[in-house]
């Protein structure tokens, strides 16, 4: 049988590889780590795809809602009130040092005197009669001499004697008020003389009697004052005889009125 001859080159290949050729499990493994190598480089070092930015979208919110003015009302101003005013106190002038009162209705004055020639208001008129019967207890005799008076009364009293004594109306302001000025209008004064020593009624001397000292420690209990001490700020002169009555409001007001 023939021979086939195998050609020398496959033979050196198949049979005895060359000297320096590596075995093939070392060139497969080398392959392999190339390729790894290859895809980590390529990881590492090759640019990254972008991913689009994804465009901030605003959150939805609700839409704002459009204010709306309020309704005008069309109802009609208020009227301003007027400013309240303090009702103005008239100045009380005086007439030669005495001060106007009006006249007391007499429908409101009661009997002071048994005879009830004598009137007062009623307050005052109690009053006196109880401080008069206190005196009689310490054996004093308060007597009384003048209460009210109307303004004819006063015309007389102030007129009439200052023709008699030939007196000028200022001379005779000093111990009488002129109609409309007097205390006596009021209802709440009255002349108190010594029903002892009846010769020093209306007289300065009455203020040496014991009615008089009496009446200085006790009047006040019964609510009564002297209205023309000695340089009284109106200048009218002395009077020890002539008091008056303070005790309610109307008597307080009549006499105490603040005068600008």
């Amino acid at each position: 049988m023939e021979e086939i001859e195998i050609p020398e080159v496959t033979r050196d290949y198949v049979e005895s590889p060359q000297k320096n050729q590596l075995p093939l499990p070392i060139v497969a493994g080398g392959v392999v780590l190339l390729a790894v190598l290859g895809f980590i480089s390529l990881r590492l070092f090759s640019p990254s795809k972008e991913v689009p930015a994804v465009e901030n979208i605003p959150a939805q919110t609700n839409p704002p809602v459009a204010k709306t003015e309020p309704e005008a009302t069309t109802t009609a101003p208020e009227p301003e009130a007027a400013p309240t005013q303090t009702p103005a106190v008239q100045p009380r002038v005086d007439l030669l040092g005495h001060l106007p009162y009006d006249v007391a209705p007499e429908s409101e004055l009661v009997p002071v005197t048994a005879d009830g020639s004598l009137k007062m208001r009623p307050a005052a008129a109690e009053k006196f009669k109880q401080m008069q019967a206190a005196a009689k207890a310490d054996g004093i005799n308060l007597a009384a001499i003048s209460g009210f008076r109307d303004t004819k009364t006063q015309d007389h009293l102030f007129f009439g004697i200052k023709e008699q004594r030939l007196q000028d109306a200022a001379k005779r302001a000093e111990v009488s008020a002129p109609p409309g000025y007097s205390e006596h209008h009021t209802g709440y004064a009255i002349d108190i003389g010594d029903g002892n020593a009846p010769a020093t009624n209306l007289e300065t001397s009455f203020g040496d009697t014991a009615a008089f000292r009496w009446l200085e420690q006790n009047a006040l209990k019964y609510s009564f004052e002297l209205s023309f001490p000695p340089d009284n700020k109106q200048g009218v002169s002395y009077e020890p005889w002539h008091w008056r009555f303070v005790g309610d409001r109307d008597s307080l007001e009549t006499f105490y009125k603040v005068r600008h």
